[in-house]
Protein backbone atom coordinates (compact mmCIF):
# COMPACT_ATOMS: atom_id res chain seq x y z
CA UNK A 1 0.00 0.00 0.00
CA UNK A 2 1.69 3.47 -0.81
CA UNK A 3 2.47 5.54 1.98
CA UNK A 4 0.21 8.72 1.27
CA UNK A 5 -2.48 5.70 0.89
CA UNK A 6 -1.94 4.58 4.39
CA UNK A 7 -1.75 8.35 6.16
CA UNK A 8 -4.82 8.91 4.26
CA UNK A 9 -5.98 5.56 6.36
CA UNK A 10 -4.74 6.53 9.58
CA UNK A 11 -5.96 10.33 9.54
CA UNK A 12 -9.84 9.26 8.88
CA UNK A 13 -9.06 6.35 11.89
CA UNK A 14 -7.97 9.25 14.15
CA UNK A 15 -10.29 12.02 13.18
CA UNK A 16 -13.28 8.99 13.50
CA UNK A 17 -11.99 8.13 17.07
CA UNK A 18 -11.48 11.50 18.02
CA UNK A 19 -15.25 12.83 16.81
CA UNK A 20 -16.53 9.66 19.25
CA UNK A 21 -14.63 11.29 22.18
CA UNK A 22 -14.64 14.93 22.05
CA UNK A 23 -16.92 17.65 22.72
CA UNK A 24 -16.80 21.23 22.11
CA UNK A 25 -17.14 24.79 23.85
CA UNK A 26 -16.64 28.59 22.91
CA UNK A 27 -14.20 30.73 23.87
CA UNK A 28 -15.92 34.16 25.85
CA UNK A 29 -12.48 35.72 26.12
CA UNK A 30 -8.99 35.89 25.83
CA UNK A 31 -6.44 37.99 27.93
CA UNK A 32 -2.71 37.81 27.55
CA UNK A 33 -0.94 39.32 30.24
CA UNK A 34 2.22 41.52 29.74
CA UNK A 35 4.75 40.05 28.20
CA UNK A 36 2.49 37.66 26.51
CA UNK A 37 3.94 34.32 28.16
CA UNK A 38 0.77 33.81 30.24
CA UNK A 39 -2.22 34.21 28.57
CA UNK A 40 -5.74 33.93 30.45
CA UNK A 41 -8.76 32.49 28.67
CA UNK A 42 -12.74 32.13 29.39
CA UNK A 43 -14.74 28.61 28.25
CA UNK A 44 -18.15 27.91 27.55
CA UNK A 45 -18.23 24.63 27.80
CA UNK A 46 -22.23 23.61 27.78
CA UNK A 47 -22.06 19.67 28.47
CA UNK A 48 -19.94 19.80 31.53
CA UNK A 49 -21.43 18.51 34.68
CA UNK A 50 -19.31 21.22 36.89
CA UNK A 51 -21.33 20.46 40.05
CA UNK A 52 -19.60 17.09 40.18
CA UNK A 53 -16.21 18.96 41.10
CA UNK A 54 -15.51 17.89 44.51
CA UNK A 55 -11.71 17.51 43.56
CA UNK A 56 -9.59 19.94 41.73
CA UNK A 57 -10.23 19.01 37.87
CA UNK A 58 -8.09 18.99 34.45
CA UNK A 59 -9.41 18.83 30.78
CA UNK A 60 -7.44 17.37 28.15
CA UNK A 61 -8.24 20.08 25.33
CA UNK A 62 -7.61 19.04 21.57
CA UNK A 63 -4.27 21.66 20.98
CA UNK A 64 -3.55 19.98 17.33
CA UNK A 65 -4.14 17.14 15.05
CA UNK A 66 -4.06 14.62 17.33
CA UNK A 67 -2.58 16.41 19.91
CA UNK A 68 -3.88 17.12 23.87
CA UNK A 69 -3.19 19.43 26.66
CA UNK A 70 -4.09 19.06 30.31
CA UNK A 71 -5.31 22.38 31.63
CA UNK A 72 -6.79 22.82 35.04
CA UNK A 73 -9.75 25.11 35.82
CA UNK A 74 -8.75 28.05 38.18
CA UNK A 75 -12.61 28.53 38.78
CA UNK A 76 -15.90 28.10 37.32
CA UNK A 77 -19.48 28.72 37.65
CA UNK A 78 -21.71 25.65 37.44
CA UNK A 79 -24.68 27.49 36.75
CA UNK A 80 -23.48 29.02 33.39
CA UNK A 81 -21.01 25.89 32.51
CA UNK A 82 -18.18 28.45 31.93
CA UNK A 83 -14.54 28.36 33.38
CA UNK A 84 -11.15 29.87 33.36
CA UNK A 85 -7.61 28.31 32.31
CA UNK A 86 -4.01 29.63 32.06
CA UNK A 87 -1.75 28.68 29.58
CA UNK A 88 1.95 28.95 30.32
CA UNK A 89 3.40 30.33 27.00
CA UNK A 90 6.85 30.70 27.61
CA UNK A 91 7.74 27.30 25.58
CA UNK A 92 7.12 27.20 22.20
CA UNK A 93 5.19 24.11 22.31
CA UNK A 94 1.71 23.02 20.76
CA UNK A 95 -0.24 24.17 23.65
CA UNK A 96 1.01 27.63 23.79
CA UNK A 97 1.04 27.74 20.11
CA UNK A 98 -2.71 27.20 19.70
CA UNK A 99 -3.05 29.80 23.36
CA UNK A 100 -1.77 32.39 21.17
CA UNK A 101 -3.92 31.90 18.26
CA UNK A 102 -7.13 32.07 20.22
CA UNK A 103 -10.31 34.63 19.69
CA UNK A 104 -13.04 35.56 21.11
CA UNK A 105 -16.16 32.99 19.79
CA UNK A 106 -13.52 30.34 18.87
CA UNK A 107 -14.66 26.96 19.08
CA UNK A 108 -12.54 24.49 21.26
CA UNK A 109 -12.68 20.72 21.45
CA UNK A 110 -11.79 18.81 24.57
CA UNK A 111 -12.21 15.32 25.51
CA UNK A 112 -15.41 14.76 27.20
CA UNK A 113 -14.33 12.91 30.21
CA UNK A 114 -13.11 15.21 32.70
CA UNK A 115 -9.88 14.24 34.69
CA UNK A 116 -9.54 14.84 38.26
CA UNK A 117 -5.88 14.89 39.96
CA UNK A 118 -6.42 13.77 43.65
CA UNK A 119 -5.54 16.98 44.77
CA UNK A 120 -8.61 17.60 47.63
CA UNK A 121 -8.02 19.46 50.44
CA UNK A 122 -7.26 17.47 53.70
CA UNK A 123 -9.03 18.39 56.88
CA UNK A 124 -5.76 19.86 58.34
CA UNK A 125 -5.07 22.98 59.98
CA UNK A 126 -2.56 24.43 57.26
CA UNK A 127 -3.20 23.72 53.47
CA UNK A 128 -0.01 25.20 51.65
CA UNK A 129 0.07 25.16 47.72
CA UNK A 130 3.60 25.27 45.68
CA UNK A 131 4.07 25.86 41.95
CA UNK A 132 5.24 27.62 39.09
CA UNK A 133 3.68 29.63 36.34
CA UNK A 134 2.38 26.23 34.60
CA UNK A 135 0.47 25.78 37.78
CA UNK A 136 -1.58 29.56 38.11
CA UNK A 137 -5.14 27.56 37.42
CA UNK A 138 -4.40 24.60 39.43
CA UNK A 139 -3.23 26.41 42.69
CA UNK A 140 -6.49 28.84 42.33
CA UNK A 141 -8.35 25.99 41.96
CA UNK A 142 -7.23 24.29 45.50
CA UNK A 143 -7.79 27.55 46.94
CA UNK A 144 -11.29 27.67 45.68
CA UNK A 145 -11.92 24.32 47.87
CA UNK A 146 -10.27 25.08 50.90
CA UNK A 147 -13.01 26.14 54.07
CA UNK A 148 -12.14 27.80 55.86
CA UNK A 149 -9.94 29.91 53.51
CA UNK A 150 -8.07 31.17 56.29
CA UNK A 151 -6.49 27.48 56.05
CA UNK A 152 -4.88 28.06 52.88
CA UNK A 153 -1.71 29.77 51.79
CA UNK A 154 0.86 28.85 49.86
CA UNK A 155 4.14 30.23 46.93
CA UNK A 156 3.94 30.57 43.19
CA UNK A 157 7.49 30.94 41.48
CA UNK A 158 7.20 33.10 38.58
CA UNK A 159 9.81 34.35 36.70
CA UNK A 160 8.58 37.44 35.16
CA UNK A 161 8.41 40.56 37.72
CA UNK A 162 5.59 42.49 36.09
CA UNK A 163 3.35 39.20 36.05
CA UNK A 164 4.53 38.64 40.24
CA UNK A 165 2.91 42.25 40.32
CA UNK A 166 -0.08 41.08 37.84
CA UNK A 167 -0.42 37.98 40.00
CA UNK A 168 -0.70 39.97 43.24
CA UNK A 169 -2.89 42.74 42.03
CA UNK A 170 -5.05 40.86 40.20
CA UNK A 171 -6.31 37.82 42.54
CA UNK A 172 -5.68 39.20 46.04
CA UNK A 173 -4.42 35.35 47.07
CA UNK A 174 -2.86 34.30 50.09
CA UNK A 175 -0.66 32.62 47.30
CA UNK A 176 2.57 34.60 47.26
CA UNK A 177 4.45 35.49 43.69
CA UNK A 178 8.12 34.03 44.46
CA UNK A 179 10.62 35.43 42.32
CA UNK A 180 12.74 32.79 40.38
CA UNK A 181 16.07 32.65 41.04
CA UNK A 182 16.83 28.93 39.78
CA UNK A 183 15.94 27.42 36.48
CA UNK A 184 12.82 24.77 37.89
CA UNK A 185 11.93 27.05 40.83
CA UNK A 186 12.71 24.66 43.47
CA UNK A 187 15.54 26.24 45.21
CA UNK A 188 13.47 29.71 44.96
CA UNK A 189 10.30 28.39 46.69
CA UNK A 190 12.32 26.00 49.75
CA UNK A 191 13.48 29.14 50.34
CA UNK A 192 10.38 30.44 50.70
CA UNK A 193 8.66 27.75 52.51
CA UNK A 194 11.36 28.19 55.26
CA UNK A 195 10.68 31.65 56.29
CA UNK A 196 7.13 31.04 56.36
CA UNK A 197 8.49 28.44 59.61
CA UNK A 198 5.87 25.92 59.22
CA UNK A 199 4.82 23.38 61.99
CA UNK A 200 5.72 19.66 61.14
CA UNK A 201 2.53 18.92 62.33
CA UNK A 202 -1.01 19.37 60.72
CA UNK A 203 0.61 20.71 57.73
CA UNK A 204 0.19 19.24 54.25
CA UNK A 205 1.79 20.30 50.81
CA UNK A 206 0.25 20.25 47.50
CA UNK A 207 2.95 20.43 45.19
CA UNK A 208 2.08 21.26 41.37
CA UNK A 209 4.35 22.31 38.41
CA UNK A 210 7.30 20.93 36.03
CA UNK A 211 8.51 17.92 37.45
CA UNK A 212 11.99 18.38 38.23
CA UNK A 213 10.53 21.38 40.47
CA UNK A 214 7.62 19.26 41.85
CA UNK A 215 10.35 16.32 42.34
CA UNK A 216 13.41 18.40 43.71
CA UNK A 217 11.12 19.96 46.17
CA UNK A 218 9.36 17.04 47.39
CA UNK A 219 13.03 15.94 48.38
CA UNK A 220 13.89 19.11 50.37
CA UNK A 221 10.90 19.22 52.45
CA UNK A 222 11.75 15.64 53.03
CA UNK A 223 15.30 16.72 54.11
CA UNK A 224 13.13 18.99 56.30
CA UNK A 225 11.47 16.49 58.24
CA UNK A 226 8.25 16.56 56.22
CA UNK A 227 6.64 12.92 55.83
CA UNK A 228 5.77 11.65 52.65
CA UNK A 229 1.90 11.56 53.76
CA UNK A 230 2.43 15.04 54.20
CA UNK A 231 3.50 15.74 51.13
CA UNK A 232 1.04 15.66 47.61
CA UNK A 233 2.44 16.53 44.69
CA UNK A 234 1.07 16.55 40.16
CA UNK A 235 3.61 17.13 38.12
CA UNK A 236 2.61 18.77 34.21
CA UNK A 237 5.86 18.80 32.47
CA UNK A 238 9.53 18.27 32.50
Amino acid sequence: METSTLQKLKRKAGELFESRLLQTGTVLEVRPWTPSTLIEIDLHLPLVDMQQWEQVPYIKFRVDNFTFRDYTPSGWDADTHTCTIYVDAVHNGPGSKWARQLKKNDTISYIKKIGFTQHQPDQTSAVIALGDESSVGHLLALQKMVLPHTRFSGGIVIGDEEHRKLFHEYFWSPIEPVARKDVYGHNSLMEWVLKQQYSLENTIFYLAGNNTMVAQLRKLLKQQGYPSSQIKIQGFWS
